[in-house]
């Protein structure tokens, strides 16, 4: 446990983590990371609210950047991460609104209201 301990603090504090750890390679994805937890929180949220043309762009985005992101050296992996994980998010939100628009979604909400209002 001690040897464990000692290797992770040595990793840690070396140069060339320090370096990583001070540079917009890294904290520049850990910024972005509000963007795809948002589209996550937003998955519980009505579909009524959900913009199209946002969602679009952001799927479009996330998929400009994912190559970016793969293409630039050396690869930034936690870059990578976060817009994959937002373009998974916004695919989803954008199935879901659809689904709302497009194929019964937004009748059955109305049903329901009338219903829970009964």
């Amino acid at each position: 446990m001690a040897s464990a301990m000692k290797k992770a603090v040595n990793y840690l504090t070396n140069k060339e983590m320090r370096s990583y750890l001070m540079s917009t390679h890294f904290w520049g994805p850990v910024a972005n990371w509000g963007i795809p937890l948002a589209a996550i929180a937003d998955a519980n949220k009505p579909a009524d609210m959900i913009s199209g043309k946002m969602t679009f762009a952001l799927c479009a985005y996330s998929g400009v950047f994912m190559r970016f992101a793969y293409m630039v050296q050396p690869r930034n992996w936690l870059l990578f991460a976060c817009h994959f994980t937002n373009e998974c998010a916004q695919l989803t939100q954008g199935t879901r609104l659809i689904n709302h628009e497009y194929f019964g979604g937004k009748e059955k909400a109305k049903a329901e209201a009338v219903k829970a209002a009964a």
